[in-house]
């Protein structure tokens, strides 16, 4: 990369935080602001990253570029200057052309399980960089900020910008429809959008029983999780969550393997990452690092395993909550646990609306749910009337939730309306779920 400085506008952004990082990594000077503190400018500013809280023109000291989140206006005084004094504006989306142009990017997609793959991807690819949409625990962090040829992208069809990634190998988890105000809600831009993503790779490795992908015809290394993934089980080791498989593809055995966390889903994930390795690493290798993963935080996430379990998990669709819950059914038998609440943070209107249907199924068969105030994420508040829809559950419905060491608390009109202390409690949700969860920001 011949640029030598780039400021960052909104850099406090996972997204946008990982790839500063990234670029940090191969050289670049990197500075950047945003509208208030977080873990992810703190922690920038910890490898000596000059972060400015709130926006300010004056911090615009002559880079070779300015790159800003999605989330900021066109207007915002950073880029109206920096743009009047002729320094190039890019989003995000747009600035990944020049940065992984020369790139040999292992670029992973889906509307689910792509966090997870790209971390299960860049554990066994372990000498590449990573830029991941979550912190991987293998190594504190959503970015591995290795100098390196090669590097391991979540990318991200929520915005178009994964068609910028310049994929070599283009892992696909699935195409379930999702982020479609994007696509002007038409399907078949939508799809045409991962058609076209493929396209642009080299290697191509693919859920073939996706109902879209599977009526590609590409080349492509085509996963058939019902017949190739065989002998699942699921295990405590050390108390912690883990799943053996073994792997076949084209009806040849691949290996036996072993991968934390549970459920089909995490056997399907760790098989894409598996195939898409093979023409990197031996079997024996593959083996090897897939051990180095041990889960991203807020998906699965063991908070407390005390009194009770408190679980932090990123799912806001019904696909990813149905996944989840069965996982932690598994988890519950073998823990002798008899009871799982479940408590949901519903994100955004749009997508509650949309997916209403699939909300309400998801939550079968557990013992109770809690019902928070919908995470709007900019969107303005639209009725939804959840005490109709989920009466079968006889919800409760809570304002907030407070972590009080090995148990929550319920909160409502400033009081506490019930305290959880026992089973398995998972909290659900994109927005600020997981700070109450957490008992932290």
């Amino acid at each position: 990369m011949d640029i030598k400085y780039i400021h960052f506008v909104g850099i406090g952004g996972i997204g946008i935080s990982g790839l500063a990082r990234y670029i940090q990594a191969q050289g670049v000077k990197i500075s950047g602001s945003d509208v208030a503190c977080s873990c992810s400018t703190k922690y920038l500013q910890s490898l000596g990253v000059n972060i400015n809280i709130p926006h300010n023109k004056a911090f615009i000291t002559n880079p070779s570029l300015v790159i800003h989140s999605a989330i900021i206006k066109k207007d915002n005084e950073e880029l109206e200057y920096a743009r009047s004094k002729g320094i190039s504006v890019l989003s995000r989306a747009e600035a990944l052309k020049i940065i992984l142009s020369k790139k040999r990017v292992f670029s992973v997609c889906g509307a689910h399980g792509k966090s997870t793959t790209t971390a299960m991807l860049s554990a066994i690819l372990n000498k590449y960089g990573a830029i991941i949409g979550a912190q991987s625990k293998e190594y504190d962090s959503n970015v591995r900020a290795a100098k390196s040829d090669s590097v391991v992208f979540e990318a991200d069809e929520s915005d178009g910008s994964f068609l910028n990634s310049n994929p070599y190998c283009a892992i696909v988890t699935n195409a379930e429809p999702e982020h479609m105000e994007y696509y002007d809600y038409d399907l078949n831009r939508f799809y045409k959008a991962y058609s076209d993503f493929l396209d642009l790779a080299k290697i191509r490795v693919i859920n073939a029983e996706d109902k879209f992908l599977s009526t590609l015809n590409i080349d492509a290394i085509r996963l058939y999780p019902s017949k190739d993934i065989r002998n699942l089980r699921f295990f405590l080791k050390d108390d912690e969550p883990y799943s053996s498989f073994s792997l076949f593809n084209d009806n040849k055995f691949i290996g036996d393997f072993e991968v934390w966390g549970f459920g089909e889903h995490t056997a399907l994930n760790a098989s894409l990452a598996i195939l898409a390795s093979l023409n990197e690493l031996s079997i024996d290798l593959i083996k090897e690092n897939l051990k180095n993963y041990i889960g991203i935080k807020k998906r699965f996430d063991i908070l407390c395993n005390d009194n009770c379990v408190i679980i932090d998990d990123y799912g806001h669709h019904p696909t990813e909550i149905k996944s989840t819950l069965d996982s932690i059914k598994q988890y519950a038998k073998l823990k002798n646990i008899d009871t799982i609440t479940a408590i949901w943070q519903p994100h955004k209107y749009s997508r509650t609306i949309h997916n209403i249907d699939g909300f309400i199924n998801c939550f079968e068969n557990i013992d109770k749910l809690v019902i928070l105030p919908v995470w709007r994420a900019y969107e303005e508040p639209v009725d939804i009337n959840f005490r109709d829809y989920f009466a079968r559950y006889n919800p409760i419905f809570a304002d907030e939730i407070k972590r009080n060491g090995s148990s929550i608390e319920l909160i409502k009109d400033n009081r506490i309306l019930e305290v959880l202390d026992s089973g398995i409690i998972v909290g659900f949700g994109a927005g600020d779920i997981t700070y109450q969860i957490r008992g932290s920001i």
